[in-house]
């Protein structure tokens, strides 16, 4: 991680989860400690967007991260890293990793505080790392959930503040039991596999969603499948066109999928959509979009905790995706860990 010189940081102490830096103030110089707050940057997001807003940031972010914080830049250099650059801030005891880049960015951080299936310790003992996002991707979706502008400077402006609160994540493991993390949405069948198509196409900006869904629809089936809900009993679930899991409320570029998810309050949204046809979303595309569709026909919706999703009849070609990467293929369990990060809000 390059440290940048004279970092500076407006830190307010009498707000809530902000550090007391009138006291760092009236210490010592021995006895300062620095802050590290690491920025974990994807510099090809976005068609490589990313890394010149980023760029275009660091005047801006040095005027307000201040002489009390180690500003340290981290540039992703392809899948998976990110993940690993948090586990090492984590373990050597940043006080905050900030994802800078879109969902994609934001969901691999989000797994770096996460180890072998448990939140990641920091080798500083009492030490707790923060969560932050500017978001600069193609999607941003995560951000919409608290009604936040795709401006990094608001982010900025928020992390200097320094408020914080508790968000919950959620959990996804397959027939192995290794678990994978997601903060946002995670999908099954159509949805999912529009996404997969999607990525593919991001050099297209939010147009990538609309060709993911096109090329998905192609040979789409419904498909029967079975639920558990919070540990009852099995559930048939007929003619499924997409089942989503919703920690916060958007995906797929501004989607309201999981219109009263609430990644704060302790459950999972679960909204299914069964036996649509091509042209019900067509005609119904405004409602997905304004998250009024939980009352169209064919949309059910439910509040849990945990569900396990399988076949009826066993084909393993239904796709999974968190947080618009593709995960795998069903059989699946998702579960939700509540207030599992402290978030900058």
């Amino acid at each position: 991680m390059a440290l940048l010189p004279n970092p500076s940081l407006s830190l307010r102490a009498d707000q809530l989860g902000s550090p007391d830096l009138s006291a760092d103030r009236a210490a010592p110089a021995a006895s300062r400690r620095r802050r590290d707050f690491v920025f974990v940057v994807n510099p090809k997001g976005a068609n490589g967007r990313t890394g010149k807003e980023w760029k275009k940031l660091l005047p801006y972010l040095r005027t307000r991260l201040a002489d009390h914080c180690n500003v340290c830049e981290s540039f992703t250099s392809g899948p998976s890293h990110a993940i690993d650059i948090t586990r090492e801030a984590i373990r050597e005891g940043a006080e905050a990793v900030i994802a800078v880049g879109g969902d994609g960015t934001l969901h691999e951080v989000v797994n770096g505080f996460f180890w072998d299936g448990n939140p990641l310790v920091s080798h500083e003992k009492g030490s707790t790392t923060a969560l932050g996002l500017i978001p600069l991707g193609t999607g941003s979706d995560f951000a919409r959930t608290f009604g936040w502008k795709n401006d990094p400077y608001d982010a900025i402006d928020r992390i200097a503040k320094g408020n914080k609160s508790k968000i919950d994540v959620g959990a996804i493991e397959g027939p192995t039991g290794d678990k994978h993390f997601f903060v946002n949405v995670a999908d099954i069948h159509l949805s999912a596999k529009a996404g997969y198509y999607a990525s593919q196409y991001k050099k297209f900006g939010n147009l990538c969603y609309v060709i993911g869904a096109l090329k998905a629809f192609k040979g789409h089936e419904n498909h029967d499948l079975e639920i558990k809900v919070d540990g009852g009993e099995w559930e048939s679930v007929t003619k499924v066109t997409a089942m989503c899991i919703g920690n916060a409320k958007y995906f797929g570029g501004g989607m309201k999928i999981t219109p009263t998810a609430d990644p704060a309050n302790g459950h999972l949204e679960l909204v299914v959509l069964q036996n649509f046809k091509w042209y019900d979303f067509i005609i119904k595309l405004h409602r997905l979009y304004g998250g009024t569709h939980l009352s169209v026909k064919g949309v059910s919706s439910r509040s849990v905790k945990s569900i396990e999703v399988k076949e009826r009849v066993q084909r393993g070609d239904i796709y999974v995706q968190s947080d618009g990467e593709h995960w795998g293929f069903l059989f699946t369990k998702f579960s939700i860990l509540p207030g599992a990060i402290d978030f900058f809000c």
